[in-house]
């Protein structure tokens, strides 16, 4: 259900189209009532009484409170999430003042309602280049966000989308595809170029045209057929329908040792979620890389939003060493002044964790690298536990050489709560290094030299190849970090080659402003912390 709103939301917002509401709720919420001004404890329209007085007590009409007492009202509902915002939210004094009872925020349809009504709540402060400084919080029905999280499941066709420009032509083109998916079987590749879907141009400017493109591109549930026209490579032209199903993400597809042009051993891995599973993956991956001896690594970001901060930790952990770390915090968790006796530092874990439910099982030692660089291909599409490894290794000193574009900027991370079949996700903490520097809102940026405790990182500014598969050494961005290895520079990449070159939005991140260029379920682009 989330994706369905939601998703729709994001695209229509990235296709230059008028919507009501703000970051994606489907309603009107976002524009209603101003920043609170003076007390944030007596704000009109405010929190009554703890979050906890109101938890669990769900309106009778909420079909996704399933076990839980359905007794309540919507009001009730709506009383635990404004009282949950002020408990939690890390800029708690600058939520809008907002009449919960107005008809965006109300309806047969709970989840809809609970759902604008939290996009209300959102601050509306910028970032020093203007864009909004919530462009991550949101909700997610608790059973489809379990799902997800804990193995990697989600509904859809294995493709994950790119968008090049918000006014045609658009070029929405597949960046990968996830093996033994729907799209995969039907031999969809990386860097197909969507035509048509379901009849309906890639480039339609109309409401009716968005709304028929979201349904296809980014189907609510398993079991749904759409009819897609691609290009490939500019000419053959491919028809294809594809069914949904729910398909298990593999967050670590690739990993291998790759030779730099003058022979120097890199380890290359292509790392796009931070759940669960991804924690053995990687670290099969890494012990693989200690045993054949790499000299260097290229750790290929650029399409992971992030999730689990230990999951993070672990793998700055295994890069780094754990000489380089001890006694180091990879992060220290910052809540709202309110809240500020709760601030926490996230060690560089050591040890595995084997997450079952919410808690760690079997903890085995960690294998290291101990590397003093690491190459981190990234743009739009990296963020939050992502960006907080870039962050703590530099944090340590390891020098991180940065290829690709311009990160998300996602410096602030939650922790899911659950009410009533909803699991909410408020911003509640900012995370800064170990030198204190976390102020990267406007995202990490490659420059020539990159400068010390500023958003700016030693890189090359390098666009997505589409021309090539993800890990091919001849592909414009792993080639750059391996040129750059042999060099110490930026290589010049072949002429001619632009025309396989697929350009990257700088913009990304949930609820984010109209540039952005890869559409993902909004809880994977996360920061979330969970106690070890």
């Amino acid at each position: 259900m989330t994706r369905t709103i939601r998703g729709a939301a994001l695209l229509a917002a990235a296709l230059g189209l008028a919507l009501s509401g703000c970051g994606g709720g489907g309603g009107s919420g976002g524009s209603v009532g101003a920043p609170v001004v003076g007390n944030p404890d007596t704000p009109l329209y405010g929190p009554a009484g703890p979050s906890s007085s109101f938890a669990q007590q769900c309106a009778s009409n909420n079909t996704l409170a399933a076990g839980n007492l359905r007794t309540a009202s919507l009001s009730t509902e709506k009383s635990w999430l404004r009282a949950y915002f002020d408990e939690a939210y890390l800029w708690r004094d600058e939520v809008p003042s907002v009449n919960p009872n107005l008809a965006s925020y109300s309806g047969s349809d709970t989840y809809v309602a609970m759902d604008n009504y939290f996009e209300a709540l959102k601050t509306t402060g910028v970032t020093g280049s203007g864009q909004l400084r919530d462009r991550f919080s949101f909700t997610y029905p608790t059973t489809e966000w379990q799902a997800l999280s804990g193995s990697g499941v989600e509904a859809g066709y294995g493709i994950e989308w790119t968008l090049a420009s918000v006014t045609p032509p658009r070029q929405i083109r597949v960046a990968y595809v996830e093996a033994g998916s729907p799209a995969d079987l039907a031999g969809i590749v990386r860097g197909d170029q969507l035509v048509t879907a379901d009849g309906t141009s890639a480039d339609t400017t109309s409401n009716t045209g968005t709304d028929a493109l979201n349904a296809a591109l980014y189907p609510g549930q398993a079991g749904t057929a759409h009819n897609f026209t691609f290009t490939r490579n500019g000419g053959a032209t491919i028809t294809r329908s594809l069914t949904s199903a729910a398909v298990t993400r593999t967050p670590v597809p690739i990993a291998k040792v790759v030779t730099t042009p003058l022979g120097t051993k890199a380890g290359y891995v292509l790392f796009n979620d931070h759940n669960a599973p991804s924690e053995a993956q990687l670290i099969t991956a890494m012990r693989s890389f200690q045993t054949q001896g790499v000299q260097e690594l290229v750790l290929d970001l650029r399409y992971n939003g992030g999730g689990y901060l230990y999951i993070a930790s672990e793998l700055a952990t295994m890069i780094a060493g754990t000489t380089r770390t001890a006694g180091q915090a990879f992060e220290t968790l910052k809540y709202s002044a309110k809240r500020s006796s709760e601030n926490t530092t996230t060690p560089f874990f050591t040890t595995s964790c084997n997450l079952v439910g919410n808690s760690c099982t079997t903890q085995d030692a960690l294998p290291t690298l101990n590397l003093a660089r690491v190459y981190v291909l990234a743009q739009s599409g990296t963020c939050s536990a992502s960006e907080s490894v870039i962050n703590s290794l530099r944090g340590v000193g390891v020098d991180v050489v940065l290829v690709g574009g311009k990160t998300c900027g996602k410096p602030y991370g939650f922790t899911p709560r659950d009410n009533c079949g909803v699991t909410y996700f408020p911003i509640e903490f900012a995370g800064v290094n170990a030198q204190g520097f976390g102020d990267y809102a406007d995202g990490f940026e490659p420059s020539a030299t990159g400068t010390a405790g500023t958003r700016f990182v030693k890189g090359c500014t390098v666009a997505d190849d589409m021309g090539h598969a993800l890990g091919d050494t001849s592909e414009s961005m792993l080639a750059s970090a391996l040129g750059h290895v042999d060099r110490g520079s930026c290589p010049v990449l072949a002429s001619g080659s632009s025309a396989t070159v697929h350009a990257q939005s700088a913009a990304s991140g949930e609820g984010g402003s109209a540039a952005l260029t890869l559409r993902r379920n909004p809880a994977r682009n996360n920061r979330i912390w969970l106690g070890r």
